[in-house]
C-alpha cells in the first residue's frame, strides 16, 4: 500500500487532481479518498504535500529517501 490513513480525509479532492499516476480516487459512497492502484505509486509525495487536512501517509516500505545532487 502507498498510502495510509486516510481516515482524516475531508474529501476535498486535491489528492486526485495533484497525482500524476492517477492512482487515488474518491469512493462515490464514503466521499472519500481511495487508493485503486496502490503498484502503480510513483512515490512522488504531491498528494501528501498537497493535502490540506495533512491525512495522508507515505508508508515506510514505499518512502524512498530524498536523492541531492551536489554536482
Amino acid at each position: 500500500m502507498a498510502i495510509e490513513n486516510i481516515n482524516g480525509c475531508i474529501g476535498c479532492g486535491i489528492c486526485v487532481k495533484t497525482c500524476p499516476t492517477d492512482v487515488i480516487r474518491l469512493d462515490p459512497e464514503t466521499k472519500k479518498a481511495t487508493i485503486k492502484y496502490p503498484a502503480d505509486c510513483q512515490i512522488c509525495h504531491l498528494c501528501r504535500m498537497y493535502c490540506p487536512v495533512d491525512a495522508i501517509t507515505i508508508t515506510p516500505e514505499k518512502s524512498i529517501p530524498v536523492i541531492v545532487s551536489w554536482g
